[in-house]
């Protein structure tokens, strides 16, 4: 059994990945589970759920591996703007395409909501463990049997499939998103993650990256509540641009480099 396990890790835990929100979102619809623990609780089941794969198949020295990256700090300051400025100017740009198709500027003032302290913490907390998951373990794994491109689609698409019952029961997450425009926007942040941690080899600035996705989605009108179509306008932005950066900064992990982690 351990030995089918290390064989097909990776494959497992993207199958009992969403497995394992599926069945915790149908608690929550029955009632069983309250908005406060799922809302948080899912996030560290998805964490406590790798921990218990990777020490089963790696060990102690396994885990240490998955939190490495967030100790690499001393990158070009470049990189760090570049996250924190990604995400944001795609969606002033998705309200400069609403403003110039409706002819109405207007669009273009709005007020920045700013979401209180707890809420910030909550997102930079669910980026963290996004990060470690998504990027650290499931993207490093999955370049090693496939291309990198190929592995940060099949990632986005997975966590997709994560969000879905969430979407579907309408908790714990940005209400009324539409569902195929989740999964291209979830498969774009996939990717420019995977470029910045390619780039960087630091989980903090790939942080950085999904914390700001996060945020503008929040700090901007651009959710579905702000009209059907704008949250469909930034996620086919931000996936096919997305691509551009996938294009002509192709993200090649250097494995050598990768274990210097360990010494970190």
């Amino acid at each position: 059994m351990i030995d089918f396990l290390k064989k097909y890790e990776i494959w497992i835990f993207l199958v009992l990945a969403p497995t394992l929100n599926l069945v915790i979102t149908y608690a929550k619809s029955k009632g069983i589970i309250d908005f406060f623990p799922y809302t948080n609780g899912r996030f560290y089941a998805l964490m406590f759920l790798l921990l218990f794969i990777v020490k089963i198949t790696k060990g102690n020295e396994g885990i240490k591996n998955l939190f490495r990256p967030m100790l690499v700090w001393k990158i070009h300051p470049k990189w760090y703007l570049f996250s924190l400025l990604f995400a944001f100017t795609i969606g002033l740009l998705t309200l400069l395409i609403k403003a110039l198709y409706h002819g109405d500027m207007s669009f273009l003032s709005f007020d920045i909501y700013i979401p209180t302290l707890k809420f910030t913490l909550f997102l930079l907390s669910w980026a963290f463990l996004g990060e470690v998951v998504w990027i650290g373990y499931a993207f490093r794994e999955l370049s090693k049997i496939t291309k990198p491109f190929y592995a940060t689609q099949v990632i986005g698409f997975v966590w997709s499939l994560w969000w879905l019952p969430s979407v579907y029961i309408n908790v714990g997450v940005i209400e009324d998103l539409p569902v195929w425009p989740l999964f291209l926007n979830m498969m774009g942040a996939a990717g420019m993650c995977a470029i910045v941690y390619s780039k960087t080899k630091s989980g903090l600035c790939v942080l950085v990256i999904q914390s700001m996705l996060n945020m503008s989605l929040v700090l901007l009108p651009i959710s579905p509540d702000a009209g059907d179509y704008t949250y469909t306008i930034f996620a086919v932005l931000y996936f096919l641009i997305m691509l551009v950066f996938m294009y002509f900064m192709p993200p090649k992990l250097n494995y050598e480099s990768t274990n210097e982690l360990k010494h970190a």
